[in-house]
């Protein structure tokens, strides 16, 4: 006997309000009234004989039935898409991973041929972004990121690597030991301005006054700035492995965790997607000892 299907109107509306959590902004994106989103779902959850969402203070929350809906439709949704732009002539849809600009720059553009040599089928766009994210709004389906901020208990999250940091500079820069780094002028920059007070917090250093500082806007503008040979910048390894390796940059007090991590979050389970599987499986291997 088949299952007996929902109707399509009502998952729809249920798919835009559970998104959006809230029935207005859903209405508007289906152009439908507010109590038109909420009849269906009303009817959805009697077909169903279970309630999707709690409603508390004129808010709305999923239920664990509402959240186990949300995931499985989001997927479905996203293979019909896929199935339509290759019915198109597009091909497979792109997996699009948003990246921070400096991480992007300095770490995933040049190992990118790597995964694109182990995955010739997948086809992956990088979007430089950085710090919170949204899914819906940016049409991403990963989003590689430096936990230092809140996301959506919503979303499913992954840790790729524990970050550690330790100041670097030009070799040309240290005359004799491995203190003469923090004696250095120290190169600051604006997106993480409490960088080098955290980390001489962190290894307990003090006494020390070095000559000046610079501030650079961009983080990655910092370590070009200490490869100028401005000064002394605090790097995370994974950002200054290859400038250390290339002989550019230094770190004669090398690297320690800094209590922060690269993580990659996802809308959709990584188990239900090859692709994301794929990705995260990728990244982590790069940085296996």
């Amino acid at each position: 006997m088949a299952a007996r299907f929902p109707s399509l109107s009502a998952l729809r509306a249920f798919e835009s309000a559970a998104r959006h959590l809230n029935f207005g902004r859903a209405g508007d994106e289906l152009f439908v009234t507010h109590s038109a989103v909420s009849k269906q779902i009303r009817l959805l959850e009697e077909d169903l004989g279970v309630a999707l969402f709690e409603r508390r203070n004129r808010a709305v929350f999923l239920t664990e039935a509402g959240r186990r809906l949300l995931v499985t439709m989001s997927e479905v949704l996203r293979q019909i898409g896929d199935c339509c732009d290759e019915i198109r002539g597009g091909g497979s849809a792109p997996l699009v991973v948003s990246c921070e600009p400096t991480f992007t720059q300095r770490w995933l553009i040049p190992r990118l041929p790597q995964f694109n040599a182990l995955h010739p089928d997948v086809e992956v766009l990088v979007l430089a972004a950085g710090g919170p994210v949204n899914f819906d709004r940016s049409h991403i389906d990963l989003a590689l990121r430096r936990s230092d901020f809140s996301w959506s208990p919503e979303l499913f999250m992954e840790t790729v690597v524990e970050e550690r940091v330790g100041p670097v500079c030009a070799p040309r820069l240290l005359v004799s030991g491995s203190d003469d780094i923090l004696s250095l002028p120290r190169i600051h920059s604006a997106t993480r301005r409490d960088a080098w007070s955290r980390y001489i917090a962190d290894s307990r250093i003090g006494g020390l006054n070095p000559p000046g500082s610079q501030v650079f806007e961009h983080f990655y503008l910092s370590i070009e700035a200490a490869i100028a040979g401005l000064g002394a910048a605090i790097g995370p390894e994974p950002l200054v492995a290859d400038a250390v390796e290339s002989g550019q940059l230094v770190a004669p007090r090398g690297f320690s965790s800094n209590g922060y991590s690269y993580i990659l979050l996802s809308r959709l389970p990584f188990e239900g997607d090859a692709r994301r599987r794929n990705f995260l499986s990728w990244l982590r291997r790069q940085f296996a000892p």
